[in-house]
């Protein structure tokens, strides 16, 4: 998704939370040479979390940007996938670093831009391999969709939004 269609409203679509430290967790979407089944690291987030997101689970939808749902291994109701490239669901997932407020952090990072798809905030970052990963914001859990190179990632957005406004209810992730 190319920047310019994003939004720009920085403080007030990003809050700052201020958490302990925790390990990123990052999305690991490749193929198995064994069985060709896209995976994903699978988030260990607390119990209130882990039920907004099986809750999340129960409700995306079986395609998104055209493609019919293939979950990632290992399997579990935080992860879910469509395609190939795979387009990556992770739910749950710890705050991105780069999701501060510009204004306190003392600056704007170009490869991360925020904005609104359909009544959900995100975050949109650049990856080194041309994709984009997308994390919720303004929700009190967070939510990275990993988009690979070449797929519409505003119609990724645009299919997984009213699941996320059902499951996930807006708020400050703890």
């Amino acid at each position: 998704m190319p920047v310019n269609s994003f939004r720009h409203r920085h403080r007030s679509v990003l809050r700052v939370v201020r958490l302990p430290a925790l390990a990123l967790l990052i999305t690991a979407t490749g193929c198995s040479s064994a069985d060709d089944s896209a995976s994903a690291a699978v988030p260990s987030p607390g119990a209130k979390v882990t039920e907004l997101c099986r809750n999340l689970d129960k409700v995306l939808p079986g395609k998104v940007d055209g493609e019919r749902r293939e979950d990632p291994e290992p399997a579990s109701a935080l992860t879910a996938g469509w395609g190939s490239p795979a387009i990556i669901l992770r739910c749950g997932v710890p705050q991105p670093p780069k999701m501060v407020d510009p204004g306190v952090a003392g600056g704007h990072d170009p490869d991360a831009v925020a904005g609104g798809v359909n009544g959900v905030d995100w975050l949109m970052e650049k990856q080194n391999d041309g994709g984009y990963r997308f994390t919720t914001a303004n929700r009190e859990v967070y939510v990275e969709v990993g988009v690979p190179k070449g797929v519409d990632s505003s119609g990724v957005l645009i299919d997984l939004a009213s699941a996320v406004k059902k499951a996930i209810p807006e708020g400050i992730a703890s």
